[in-house]
């Protein structure tokens, strides 16, 4: 009786030991067991996959011919078709609404408005750009923003720097919201001045909030906040590259006729298929416009009783047939700010060097945060961390890159061509590309090859803009690796082989 009970301990501790040993993972290079306060507490997640933050859409990525698929009809030489690789990213399924900007207003004159109304002026679009010498759009001015009739329209008016701050903003906005939902954080209305959440100042340990219950801590057995390698808050919010927006606008996945096997049945001009801004099926769509443009000199809707597009000015930011991607009005509606500086000899002088075929992009700055005495990260008067452009002798000895301020990289300096902006050419460090056609230009500005600028610091009735953000991980949304290299090898055979 004894043994019998011996045995039926002993088969329990062994199976208790083996469940242990089962949701105990070691390293396979030291052997030392994960996740175990008993044995130091390195930390090994069971990640499943970067999620979607809202409004966004997963764009996978791939190659694809960048350039102009048509006649240059200004005649401006400065998009000459050459293949890129765009990584896969994320990008807004619609352009950012006055609503969504308005709620951007509102938390700025919340927090910041009491002692730093500059903060909150310095946000607020240009509602003057609808006026003209012969026009008669004073409405516009009052209501385009403002009324709630416009609320799902996209906003104008906001040059590229207010948008790449509306950008940072929503990317604490959303990281907060996060560990709300998570149940780390409290909602705290209370903020104000620099005393407010921003997903950088929180991770350097600079913003604590009110806590409602932190994560646990393996290396201490207690609790701490949570960081960057937990892989809860996402990546930053920002402007896309043109490569990146060109590369969503075409949604060419549409157009992958053997699944697998790289072959596109058809080049678009446009963001859909077809020659016409037409939708060409036989039901009851047949005939309707596929964007908003302008059809003709003094033609921006069509007539009474038969408008082409409905829209006089920007229609609302759903409107019209999304593209494959599922990205409304990437061609019409408004242009938009993309993140690249304007050069128009980019395309030949970034391209000059095989690296550069892989997220192509003009515009670095590389920035250092900006530390104390101590080595601490430093944070303003407004809650955010600081920053400051090294030295370029902090460069010298790599082999990478070599200077820190790379706007005008490679661009003509010393040569022939020097862009002294108001002397020989209007273009500058602060000449930013817009992409996509608007509500007030013909259809040739409907094709997402097409390229021109503004200066950051100014805005139009016809420029919006759309966020996007960086993917991490593998470039298939499920999170597992994909593509033939993991496929069976077997040879398919094909009707023509």
């Amino acid at each position: 009786m004894k043994l019998k009970v011996f045995t039926v301990v002993l088969s329990l501790a062994v199976m208790l030991s083996t469940q242990s040993c089962k949701h105990s993972e070691k390293s396979s290079t030291t052997g030392w067991h994960y996740n175990e306060t008993e044995w130091g507490g390195f930390e090994k997640l069971d990640y499943e996959d970067q999620i979607t933050g809202p409004n966004l859409v997963f764009i996978e990525g791939g190659n694809f011919t960048m350039g102009q698929v048509q006649e240059d009809v200004p005649y401006d030489w400065n998009n000459i078709p050459r293949k890129v690789t765009v990584s896969s990213f994320y990008m807004d399924e619609t352009e950012v609404s006055n609503i969504a900007y308005r709620e951007y207003i509102y938390w700025l004159s919340r927090v910041y408005g009491t002692n730093y109304p500059e903060e909150v002026h310095k946000a607020l679009p240009d509602t003057l750009v609808w006026r003209d010498e012969l026009t008669y759009n004073e409405p516009f001015v009052e209501t385009y923003f403002r009324h709630p009739n416009y609320d799902d329209y996209p906003v104008v008016g906001v040059n590229w720097l207010q948008a790449t701050d509306y950008c940072k903003w929503r990317t604490d906005r959303v990281n907060e919201m996060i560990l709300i939902e998570r149940g780390v954080l409290n909602n705290n209305n209370e903020q104000m001045d620099s005393d407010n959440f921003t997903t950088k100042t929180y991770l350097s340990g600079l913003y604590q909030g009110s806590v409602n219950k932190n994560l646990p801590d393996l290396k201490t057995g207690g609790e701490r906040p949570v960081r960057f390698e937990d892989g809860i808050l996402l990546p930053d919010y920002r402007l896309p590259t043109e490569a990146e927006w060109e590369y969503a606008a075409l949604a060419l996945v549409g157009n992958n006729a053997l699944s697998g096997d790289e072959v596109i049945s058809q080049r678009k001009i446009y963001p859909w298929n077809g020659f016409s801004a037409r939708y060409r099926k036989h039901d009851k769509h047949q005939g309707d416009f596929l964007a908003n443009f302008k059809r003709g000199a003094g033609d921006y809707m069509g007539i009474a009783g038969a408008l082409n597009d409905a829209a006089h000015i920007p229609a609302p930011v759903k409107s019209f047939y999304p593209n494959d991607f599922g990205l409304y009005n990437m061609a019409g509606n408004v242009s938009e700010w993309t993140a690249d500086v304007y050069r128009p000899l980019t395309n030949e002088t970034l391209f000059d060097e095989e690296s550069h075929d892989l997220n192509p992009y003009r515009g670095n700055v590389f920035k250092q945060v900006l530390r104390d005495e101590n080595g601490q990260p430093v944070k303003d008067s407004l809650g955010r961390l600081k920053y400051f452009v090294p030295d370029d002798t902090t460069a010298a000895r790599r082999e990478n890159y070599k200077r820190n301020y790379l706007k005008n990289f490679n661009d003509g300096d010393g040569e022939d061509i020097k862009y002294a902006y108001g002397k020989s050419t209007l273009i500058s460090d602060k000449s930013r590309v817009i992409k996509g056609g608007s509500w007030a230009d013909r259809i040739y500005w409907m094709s997402p090859g097409t390229r021109r600028y503004k200066d950051e610091d100014k805005s139009s009735r016809t420029i919006g803009f759309r966020c996007a953000m960086t993917r991490t991980g593998t470039p298939k949304e499920s999170g597992k690796p994909a593509g033939k290299m993991f496929k069976s090898r077997k040879r398919i055979k094909r009707k023509y082989d």
